[in-house]
């Protein structure tokens, strides 16, 4: 029996990965625990494994006394010398108990203290094991739907797929091989809870840190990724050695590398971006293949203006916008992107705004503050609406007005440029340019 239970200690400890002597502590308190719910919890017992004869030991301990109140806890002395001669009053004297009399509901009950305690051991090792992998790539088999998501088995524990870390329009069913990214490990009751995810940015990092030696080993750095998962991505790429292309070792020979990452995303468009330190260079480099003209850049807002040739205005953009969502999302950075003709005409007005504030002596922000971006709005403007901006006077009034005159010189209305018809009906639109055309005769 001894044998057999160092035997099967040793397999579980091999097999599971357990170890050995927490095993061992285990089987004791799961033994503890059994004498307790036949005895009582006042029963003095100690419990403990003897690895070469390959048992369970459980001694009983009892104080010898004159008058025993409690069989459990006491002894009289003369039995107790029966036991030992040299015995004295007061002291502790042990019996050993058979493991085989605690009866058959103490071993279910030990039986199912160690199933737990294993479990719970065994559920540790894995939260061990795992919560120092976040970030890695994992691969298992798709087990079977959840109400959150998919459940993938990774072998030894299984992992949660959320619906919103899964890919668009990809389907699964059970027994496909999925490949994911590790993004969270959490301690649970029911053991640890591993949150892996096919969307995550730093999931397509790390791919491309699996296929490109020069990303492995650092040559190459990743320095950041936007996506939209399963469409189109960004990714923006250094090179720490002026000999290494990095946009040349991401793809690959006959873009070999880059490849392999887009099937595994299942056609996901990659845009590989050159990082840059200064942000304008940075940020034409992340709007391409869209040619820029120029571009405005504003620290204190993070914006960016980018002016492109008309014909370039769809690249710029792109499909639903995607192109330049996802270079503000690489760049971290508002952009706002004009073609050249709309932005002469933007200029124009600007321009004009601020040469009446400088006519008025007053700040471009007072009349923005009150709603006045452009020229003809403050022409159309009565002068209770001009008198409530800001700092805004009679005297400053009459010069903006003036001011207004000269920049937008009056218009002759349609009504008084056409002659007017006896009775003061119109002359035909024929006529007029038929008179016109007799007089030149003339």
């Amino acid at each position: 029996m001894g044998m057999e239970l160092r035997k099967a200690i040793d397999q579980i400890s091999k097999d599971r990965g357990i170890d050995r002597d927490l095993l061992i502590d285990t089987l004791e308190e799961a033994v503890r625990s059994s004498v307790a719910r036949k005895f009582g919890d006042h029963m003095d017992i100690e419990v403990s494994y003897n690895d070469e004869a390959g048992e369970i030991e459980v001694f009983q301990f009892k104080i010898v006394v004159d008058e025993v109140e409690d069989p459990l806890s006491e002894i009289d002395l003369e039995a107790a010398r029966e036991v030992d001669p040299n015995v004295q009053m007061d002291d502790e004297l042990g019996f050993k108990l058979k493991v085989e009399d605690l009866g058959r509901i103490a071993a279910q009950s030990a039986k199912q203290v160690i199933i737990q305690r294993m479990r719970d051991a065994e559920q540790e090792i894995i939260y061990e094991e795992y919560k120092d992998r976040k970030g890695e790539i994992v691969s298992g088999i798709v087990q079977r739907r959840d109400r959150g998501g998919w459940i993938i088995n990774l072998g030894r524990t299984e992992a949660m797929l959320p619906k919103e870390e899964q890919i668009p329009r990809e389907r699964y069913k059970r027994g496909d091989r999925v490949q994911a990214f590790i993004i969270e490990v959490l301690p649970s009751g029911r053991g640890p809870q591993i949150i892996i995810s096919r969307t995550h940015p730093d999931y397509m990092a790390a791919l491309f840190k699996r296929e490109v030696p020069e990303v492995s080993d650092g040559t190459v750095r990743i320095l950041g990724v936007a996506r939209d998962p399963g469409s189109r991505a960004k990714v923006a790429v250094s090179s720490k050695d002026r000999d290494v292309d990095p946009v040349g070792a991401c793809v690959g020979v006959r873009g070999s590398r880059i490849q392999n990452i887009v099937q595994e995303l299942h056609g996901e468009r990659i845009d590989i971006v050159v990082w840059h330190p200064e942000i304008a260079t940075y940020a034409a480099n992340a709007l391409s293949p869209a040619r820029i003209t120029r571009i405005m850049v504003d620290e204190d807002e993070k914006t960016l203006e980018v002016v492109v040739p008309d014909d370039q205005l769809t690249l710029a953009i792109g499909r639903k916008g995607q192109n330049v969502k996802l270079a503000a999302k690489l760049l971290g950075w508002k952009i706002d992107i004009f073609t050249d003709s709309r932005y002469a005409e933007l200029n124009v007005a600007r321009k004009g705004m601020e040469q009446l504030a400088s006519v008025a002596e007053m700040s471009m922000e007072n009349f923005l503050s009150a709603g006045f971006d452009t020229v003809a709005m403050l022409a159309e403007a009565a002068d209770e609406e001009l008198d409530r901006i800001e700092g805004m006077t009679p005297t400053k009034r009459d010069h903006l007005r003036a001011a207004i005159r000269l920049l937008l010189p009056a218009q002759p209305k349609p009504e008084e440029a056409e002659e007017d018809g006896p009775e003061g009906e119109e002359m035909p639109r024929e006529t007029a340019e038929n008179a016109g055309n007799d007089e030149q005769n003339d």
